[in-house]
């Protein structure tokens, strides 16, 4: 079904005048619906118009959307999109010349390169991308992501969105993932967010560990008002994680959101570590165990 841009502008025009918003100038890109899934996206020059067929408290695209009938209606500005698009161009140019600059295990070039698969399809469908969509149809086709024979990346699980996610990206892209969780202590990992995580990876039916780490210095350094304890429990979830991967042999660590955007979204950090230590990267020289590993943000 194709809609109007002009018979759609005098639906909500119609619409912010019976509710008592006041008569203003919108400007529509273009109008997107998918008979599928009874969706609409509706795609404004600016934020200013997207705010305008939203409505106050929503109440205009909500009255729009009962009167078509449809089932969501999506309204999002072009010029978010421009970003959206660069950054994740930048992912991809950086993502391919990782691939083609190094020499990779076949695991590793088949989880990177199914990455990069699902962002150019992203990239052409940039309005209407639906990540259940996706996997949902290809679960049902004969045509599905290789998976690697043995792990080749560890998330960084908390419980949290990004992590989650990013857990059932790395799953879905054949990455044959581990989830590893940092546990200091029911005051930062509390009961619920561990119920999240173990229905996550049995749902997933992906191996998980929880790894315990001391935070009591770092606690009781934050309360003197000298230290901001943020940094120093990244460094210490960050070096447990890339210790345990240099350990197993697993040469991927994703972090967060998989499809960070940007060029930083796939880099190599060296990791030095003590053989005393138990996440303290040492000096060159005083070094047991020197190896790269690939983070995904």
């Amino acid at each position: 079904m194709v809609y109007d841009v002009d018979a759609l502008l005098n639906h909500v025009n119609r619409i912010r005048k019976e509710i008592g918003h006041e008569e203003v100038n919108i400007d529509i890109k273009e109008v997107l619906y998918d008979k599928d899934t009874n969706e609409m996206w509706i795609i404004t020059n600016d934020r200013p118009d997207k705010s305008a067929i939203i409505g106050k408290g929503g109440w205009v695209v909500g009255r729009l959307r009962e009167e078509l009938q449809i089932e969501s209606i999506h309204v999002e500005s072009y010029s978010d999109f421009l970003q959206k698009e660069y950054r994740m161009k930048l992912s991809l140019d950086r993502l391919n010349s990782f691939v083609n600059d190094n020499e990779l295990d076949y695991g590793v070039f088949l989880a990177l390169n199914n990455l990069i698969d699902i962002l150019k399809i992203k990239l052409d469908n940039l309005y209407s991308f639906n990540f259940h969509k996706y996997f949902k149809d290809l679960d049902e086709s004969p045509y599905n992501y290789f998976e690697a024979e043995k792990p080749v990346a560890i998330v960084a699980l908390s419980g949290g969105t990004d992590s989650s996610f990013s857990l059932i990206l790395a799953k879905k892209l054949g990455f044959n993932p581990i989830a590893i969780t940092v546990d200091p202590g029911t005051i930062v990992l509390p009961k619920q967010f561990k119920q999240n995580i173990d229905k996550l990876v049995e749902d997933l039916d992906v191996p998980h560990e929880y790894i315990e780490v001391d935070y009591t210095d770092l606690v009781e350094e934050s309360f003197t008002g000298r230290f901001h304890p943020c940094g120093r429990c990244s460094k210490i979830i960050e070096d447990t994680l890339y210790k345990y991967a240099l350990e197993n042999d697993i040469p991927i660590v994703i972090f967060g959101d998989m499809l960070a955007t940007g060029s930083q979204c796939i880099t190599e950090q060296v990791c030095n570590f003590d053989e005393n230590s138990e996440n303290e990267p040492t000096d060159v020289g005083n070094k047991v165990n020197k190896n790269k590993i690939i983070r995904l943000n």
